[in-house]
């Protein structure tokens, strides 16, 4: 796969702001992450930060710009209407939102609508770049993947079409939990990662009973010295994704056509890993090069 044109690859989130410059076979030239997420920007001002900082790459005249995540989102540059499910990069393609006709372009994000009695909508915004880039550097076309972060993403995929997806506000949650109620009081958050407690939590998690009582217990093990503060955190983000991966293990059941994909950040990929594995799930891990791959897959089909 090749692209004629030099691509800028820019995925812009809520907190911060990521970008590649890739070659005609898609390998990084160069990468730049800032700080600078949609709400650092003033309205009014999203083409001008992105001319600050990523205009000298637009100066080479044939270049073509592709813009995922919350940028596309009604607080972001401009809004890019979702992408119905189930879909593949044609149906994503044909959906770019051209800010600059055939140069600089905003990816719609993915929305579906759930099977329950309300057929509750779910959405996505950047990641689904990240799962057709997974698809591509993996050479698979079918798969269960999971994108952990602050609203994790768990994602069907069939044929090369996102068939479904589910939300689980994981991350936001634990930092609520952690910072704002009671439990925080008993935590050091500033210690180091406890694999072992960690694990502990994730059992704990697929035990009979509500997860809202289990977490009463991140106070009650810290009150009677069970675990020590350094160690509550490791536990209490055990508890949180292990009641996210209890949700889903009917969906790996059903879509076992190889390991679960697991795309992120180092951190968070390490602790849905060791999760998986302690449930005998197998699985593999992703990174950055998804996200450029997406893009870079998208841009040579559309």
């Amino acid at each position: 796969m090749n692209l004629r044109r030099p691509l800028i690859a820019i995925d812009w989130g809520t907190s911060s702001l990521r970008g590649a410059r890739l070659g005609t076979s898609g390998q990084v030239l160069e990468a730049r992450e800032l700080a600078r997420g949609i709400l650092s920007v003033p309205p009014g001002q999203f083409e001008a930060v992105f001319h600050e900082l990523f205009g000298d790459w637009l100066q080479s005249p044939d270049a073509l710009c592709l813009i995922s995540g919350m940028a596309g989102s009604r607080q972001g540059w401009q809004e890019a209407p979702y992408c119905p499910c189930p879909a593949g990069f044609a149906e994503l393609g044909q959906h770019l939102l051209w800010l600059q006709p055939g140069r600089i372009a905003l990816v719609p994000g993915l929305s579906c609508w759930g099977t329950d009695t309300l057929h509750t909508p779910d959405v996505m915004r950047g990641e689904e770049v990240q799962i057709f880039g997974a698809l591509q550097l993996t050479g698979r076309d079918s798969a269960l993947l999971v994108l952990p972060g602050t609203h994790s993403k768990w994602v069907q995929v069939q044929g090369g079409r996102v068939t479904r997806f589910q939300t689980f506000m994981t991350g936001e949650v634990f930092a609520l939990l952690s910072q704002h109620s009671i439990l925080g009081k008993t935590l050091d958050l500033g210690s180091a990662f406890d694999d072992s407690v960690f694990l502990q939590g994730i059992a704990r998690s697929q035990q009979a009973g509500s997860v809202l009582h289990h977490l009463f217990a991140v106070r009650t093990l810290g009150l009677f010295e069970r675990l020590s503060a350094a160690q509550l955190p490791s536990y209490l983000s055990g508890l949180l994704i292990g009641e996210e991966l209890r949700a889903q293990t009917h969906a790996h059941t059903q879509h076992s056509a190889g390991p679960v994909m697991v795309i992120g950040s180092q951190a968070l990929t390490l602790r849905y890993t060791l999760a998986l594995q302690h449930l005998r799930i197998p699985c593999q891990s992703l990174g950055a090069e998804a996200t450029w791959a997406g893009h870079f897959a998208l841009a040579s089909s559309c």
